[in-house]
């Protein structure tokens, strides 16, 4: 098969498996005491420029849903793309771990919260409404569920919109990496600097083993946020094995390395349709996910071929590079494209 399903199909970056190997070394007190956890709040304070808090968590999943629980009371509201993964993909769990908080979808643009429309949705719930729930929170999903990626302006016009009635702003960045690497900017400036308060830090769609991370840039959130992963089960015992990956992650560059590459290689796929009347993009590639509609036909015709892909709909379909997925496999996408397309 050629793989296009998802980034989490492929196999772990060499450089964290080398780091899980170094850390498998004699003895380190758990649940965080060790050397490799301290080194890794030290690391993340250098890497976002201000003091933050970090904490290693086991998926993206537990990252969002306990961020939110930390964001909100259990009556809360929390803002969201239609298209965000804790709206459509996550059971809930924000719910679950939030004790009950409701989840509000907003339209907006290829996969984005419209400035407009979430203004609009938070005004129409008055302070003292108490018949309603009340907004608490704001979730971005970076990159956004279709592919796209907020501007730094985008996310400021959005954060002034939930500073003015008081709301928190968690960042869902399970592909942050590959977002970063499109906008070309530090961390730093396009997380706290535009307003985030929390941020879910994906590793494992971008060359990841076992982990993910939750980073926090409100020190009064921290405390709270600590008891309600001990509470979930999500603070691991041998807390230096997930620690060393993380560090290994950010080591170098290695994040945004991986990023660029399977940027990279979607863009490829983009460019070799362009000019294909009957490939159809439903969103602009940004970073390395690509939604086509398409025949079926023709998606079992791919399928036929040995390639490896999501069906979103009956014309909708998800093509998503990894950061090891070979120009020989984009190239050969393209041209199975072209071809059952053409006879179609």
């Amino acid at each position: 098969m050629i793989d296009f399903r998802s980034d989490n199909t492929g196999r772990a970056a060499p450089e964290i498996l080398e780091a899980l190997i170094r850390a498998n070394r004699g003895t380190a007190l758990g649940y965080g005491a060790d050397d490799w956890t301290a080194a890794l709040q030290h690391r993340f304070c250098e890497l976002f420029e201000t003091d933050v808090r970090v904490f290693p968590v086991a998926t993206g999943t537990a990252a969002n849903a306990l961020s939110l629980a930390a964001l909100s009371p259990s009556w809360g509201i929390v803002f969201c793309s239609e298209a965000a993964h804790i709206n459509t993909s996550e059971a809930n769990a924000a719910g679950f771990f939030g004790g009950g908080l409701k989840l509000a979808p907003v339209a907006g643009e290829h996969g984005r919260i419209g400035a407009e429309r979430l203004a609009q949705a938070v005004a129409a719930i008055a302070p003292g409404q108490l018949h309603r729930g009340q907004p608490a929170a704001v979730n971005l999903t970076q990159a956004s569920d279709l592919g796209t990626v907020y501007s730094l302006d985008e996310i400021r016009a959005l954060g002034e919109i939930a500073r003015a009635r008081g709301l928190k702003l968690h960042m869902d960045g399970a592909r942050f990496a590959n977002a970063l690497a499109r906008l070309g900017c530090r961390p730093a400036e396009a997380s706290w600097r535009v307003g985030i308060d929390i941020l879910s830090f994906g590793a494992t769609k971008n060359g990841g083993a076992l982990c993910d991370a939750i980073v926090v840039f409100k020190p009064e959130l921290v405390d709270s946020l600590a008891v309600q992963l001990r509470r979930a089960g999500q603070v691991w015992s041998k807390m230096r094995f997930a620690s060393a990956q993380l560090l290994a992650y950010v080591e170098d560059d290695l994040w945004l390395r991986m990023a660029r590459a399977s940027n990279a290689i979607a863009a490829r796929i983009a460019a070799g349709l362009a000019g294909l009347a009957a490939a159809q993009l439903v969103a602009p590639v940004e970073v390395n996910e690509i939604f086509l509609e398409l025949p079926s036909a023709v998606m079992d015709a791919l399928e036929a071929d040995g390639f490896g892909f999501y069906r979103r709909g009956p014309t909708l379909a998800r093509f998503v590079c990894r950061f090891d997925t070979t120009e020989a496999e984009a190239d050969a996408l393209v041209s199975a494209l072209r071809r059952h397309l053409k006879s179609a």
